[in-house]
């Protein structure tokens, strides 16, 4: 068995890098909504139902698929998906013969949208990610955090 699993508390450096990963997240994340808020585009949610609707198979997918690879909460994932149909970029379509199945499917719309999200998102990955890392450093820090998946 590895020392580190016996250990019942981290450690003051283990700590220290939980802190960093949380500051980064927060200031990352809040640069790049604020990127996307300054083009005059939706936030990053919306980006995320977007894309994960775009790369799916016929462009659609059920809303648990979406709670999914999204990580929303369904409570949120509703009320998003209420916003994104009202503003012509998603459809519910039902499938079962009782009514209750249904998909949710991307409108050219939304894959305009999420292609213009994606200009100002790719620029804020890079200016805010990639500048700050060398290739080298870049594929070390993805194996470091792929532990963690």
């Amino acid at each position: 068995m590895n020392e580190k699993t016996n250990r019942a508390t981290p450690s003051d450096t283990v700590i220290d890098v939980w802190i960093r990963l949380m500051r980064a997240q927060r200031r990352l994340l809040g640069q790049i909504e604020a990127d996307l808020k300054s083009a005059e585009l939706p936030p990053l949610g919306w980006y995320d139902v977007l894309w994960e609707l775009v790369r799916s198979p016929q462009g659609r997918l059920r809303p648990f698929e979406i709670e999914e690879r999204t990580l929303l909460a369904q409570y949120n994932l509703s009320r998003l998906i209420d916003r994104l149909e009202k503003a012509g970029l998603v459809q519910r379509q039902t499938f079962d013969q009782d009514g209750r199945g249904q998909w949710v499917v991307v409108t050219e719309e939304g894959r305009a949208l999420q292609k213009r999200i994606w200009t100002v998102y790719a620029k804020a990955i890079e200016d805010n990610v990639g500048a700050k890392l060398s290739e080298a450093d870049a594929a070390t820090l993805g194996c470091l955090l792929a532990r963690f998946s």
